[in-house]
């Protein structure tokens, strides 16, 4: 991979406030992938690409990336990145939205990165709970949406987006099948097991706060 041509296509992203993922959460995700050793990663909102191109190091040999985007001029963008590190074998990008094409999709995935609209993050998650094999991880990037999911944050412009990832939260830390840490790198990152191995970290606490705080908002709506 051509890491000069790599640092380019994030700098450009940066200089456009194009939204790609933050580089402590690239960091922990990194991480997770290199042990899971995927052959194959499900990406929910691919952007200009850069995301999906950082994962590819993890990949084995022959190994896939599905990624999808609904917005054409970034999918052709995404292309052209792709094609500038020289990984176009391992990356499919799939245009279209996504609440379409999920359902579609009869296939089994080591990992999924969940990072594209807030408000349809449930929706996202019951696909993703159908496709994930078994001790795969599911990533949700942005799940503490600026601060907003844990303070009372009510403004009409973002409450339906809030409120979801609320639900998102609840139904990850909550679902017996799964093992969740939520950690507070970047804008928030929801990692979520299907079987039990959890990060040892400080934000098992974090995790318990927040279950709590999402018990008392539930009891007052």
């Amino acid at each position: 991979m051509n890491e000069a041509e790599l640092e380019k296509i994030k700098i450009k992203a940066l200089e456009e406030h194009i939204p790609i993922i933050m580089d402590d959460t690239l960091n922990v995700v990194g991480n997770l992938l290199g042990k899971i050793k995927p052959n194959a990663i499900l990406e929910i909102g691919t952007a200009v690409g850069y995301s999906a191109i950082c994962f590819s190091k993890y990949l084995l040999d022959g190994g896939i990336i599905d990624t999808i985007e609904r917005d054409h001029d970034r999918v052709e963008e995404a292309k052209k990145n792709i094609k500038l590190v020289d990984i176009a074998d391992k990356i499919n990008i799939i245009e279209g939205d996504a609440v379409e094409i999920l359902p579609t999709i009869n296939k089994k995935y080591d990992a999924i990165f969940i990072d594209a609209a807030k408000g349809k993050y449930p929706f996202f998650l019951n696909q993703a709970l159908r496709m994930i094999k078994p001790g795969g991880v599911i990533f949700a990037d942005n799940i503490l949406y600026k601060g907003y999911v844990m303070s009372d944050y009510n403004k009409h412009k973002q409450r339906t987006a809030v409120r979801n990832l609320r639900e998102y939260i609840a139904e990850i830390t909550n679902n017996e099948k799964l093992e969740t840490e939520i950690l507070e790198v970047g804008d928030g990152l929801a990692i979520s097991k299907t079987k039990r191995w959890l990060l040892k970290s400080s934000f098992s606490l974090y995790k318990k706060f927040f279950i709590i705080y999402l018990n008392n908002v539930h009891k007052m709506q």
